[in-house]
């Protein structure tokens, strides 16, 4: 209990430091608006000293009308939209009231939040739109971040309190980070200790300074520093919240490497449509198809592995494929997670190569069912797994003709008998022999006989800007 207490006084302290040191820089101004659970971040200004020399003023237009009035319409209040809406009203005022006004050059700034925090009646996942838009220096055309959070904390008390913390952690990092937008974001849970207390799924740079960022590579980022476990793209490449792509979807997810995305990865995304769409309760035209690729499918760091993350994206998408990046090695995780954001059927397309791992008992090492436990959260309540067929070694290998421990054939065949594993019906034998990882290694010698195995626009693409190594 005593290091409890010790943690949680060292968090208050940095978050209160961070505050000073932003109301001492006299050169740094601006607003904060909140709306949906308290003045928290203000709060935080103020608790910590020489507020008046970083604040003009606080609001919390708590009122939907009065927020109509001030801002304007717009669809949810809950929504980047409105969030952006705030930030640039906010600024653009704060600039014309006070610019050439101060004793100092300002470097103007705005705070946004709008959220839904726990309450006596909402029971909802409780989410928010959080973001700054500031002048990095004196006259200066501004920039913004804006992110989405998740609120972990079971009270409202607690959920205020985080999102305190993530609003002076954005706003000092907006200035004393700016050139640094991976720093900015490993900061952004400074003091909130080692529970876990805020998920951030979405984040965007936009703006003077920040032209060059590149949004889908600081999305990923977020994975790797732990602030989510995935994020997701649309078919166009723009980061999306995962709580909006599948609310009230009914989503069926390809796992694979995708470097490069093949022929076959097409026949499975067709039979996936052709089968989910007939399933009971689902509408063909609610169907969402997802390409997901695990991070360990992304090893290494630098210019490389973001080019080569970036090309498979922008491979999928035009493909017709929205992407989903995640850190859940297994599948069952990946299916929790899924069933978070729809109530509706989930669909899940793999490869039978797959069971080489997924019916292997230790990689279930941890878990105290084991693989049991493993397969009941995975073919549990409308999920249907399909598995798609493969050639190896010259050998046509399906559901029926897999080879899995002695130990666990009435496992599988319990699963095949109740149709919670599904053999996936094959578009074209012709393409069950290809490899993605072959293909990889043999994009770089040049131009060859692997062309025949991807779709005519990946292979445009690869040949047009010298993806995975291929030679220019």
């Amino acid at each position: 209990m005593q290091d409890i207490l010790l943690e949680r006084r060292r968090n208050k302290k940095l978050t209160q430091e961070k505050a000073l040191e932003l109301n001492l820089d006299n050169t740094i101004y601006g607003t904060v608006v909140e709306i949906g659970a308290g003045q928290e971040t203000a709060r935080q200004f103020f608790t910590a000293g020489a507020a008046a020399g970083s604040i003009a003023k606080t609001m919390s237009a708590y009122d939907m009308k009065v927020s109509d009035d001030i801002y304007g319409k717009v669809g949810r209040y809950v929504s980047r939209e409105r969030c952006e809406q705030m930030m640039q009203i906010e600024h653009e005022l704060l600039v014309s009231r006070l610019d050439g006004e101060r004793e100092v050059d300002s470097r103007f700034f705005s705070y946004a939040a709008t959220v839904t925090a726990r309450s006596y009646s909402q029971k909802n996942e409780c989410h928010g739109w959080i973001g700054v838009r500031r002048q990095l220096n004196a006259n200066e055309p501004a920039s913004e971040i804006v992110l989405h959070v998740r609120m972990l904390d079971d009270t409202n008390t607690e959920q205020s309190e985080a999102l305190g913390i993530l609003g002076i952690n954005l706003v000092h990092a907006a200035y004393h980070l700016a050139d640094d937008p991976k720093a900015i974001i490993q900061s952004l849970q400074d003091g909130m200790g080692a529970d876990k207390r805020i998920e951030i799924d979405l984040i965007n740079f936009s703006g003077h300074g920040f032209e060059t960022v590149e949004n889908r590579l600081m999305n990923l980022h977020l994975i790797r520093s732990w602030h989510c476990r995935a994020v997701m793209f649309d078919k166009e490449g723009l980061s999306i919240v995962p709580a909006s792509a599948l609310r009230k979807r009914d989503p069926i997810v390809i796992r694979g490497s995708f470097k490069p995305p093949t022929k076959v990865h097409m026949d499975m995304k067709a039979a996936a449509i052709k089968q989910f769409s007939v399933e009971d309760s689902v509408d063909k035209s609610n169907v969402l198809v997802v390409a997901e690729i695990t991070m360990n499918e992304l090893s290494g760091t630098g210019t490389d592995a973001d080019s080569d993350f970036l090309a498979r994206v922008d491979l999928l998408n035009d493909l017709g494929f929205s992407v989903l990046i995640s850190d859940y090695l297994r599948f069952f995780r990946l299916r929790s997670w899924i069933r978070r954001y729809t109530p509706n059927r989930i669909g899940i397309m793999l490869s039978v190569l797959d069971f080489d791992y997924l019916f292997a008992e230790d990689y279930y090492d941890g878990l105290e069912g084991g693989i049991l436990e493993a397969f009941g959260k995975l073919f549990s309540d409308n999920t249907n797994v399909y598995v798609y067929p493969s050639i190896k070694n010259g050998k046509l290998i399906t559901l029926d003709t897999v080879d899995v421990n002695p130990d666990l054939k009435f496992l599988l065949q319990h699963l095949v008998h109740n149709n919670a594993m599904v053999t996936a019906e094959i578009m074209d034998v012709a393409n069950l022999s290809v490899s993605a990882r072959e293909i990889a290694l043999e994009i770089p010698k040049g131009r060859g006989d692997w062309e025949q195995s991807l779709p005519e626009k990946t292979v445009k693409s690869i040949l047009e800007k010298g993806l995975f190594g291929f030679p220019k």
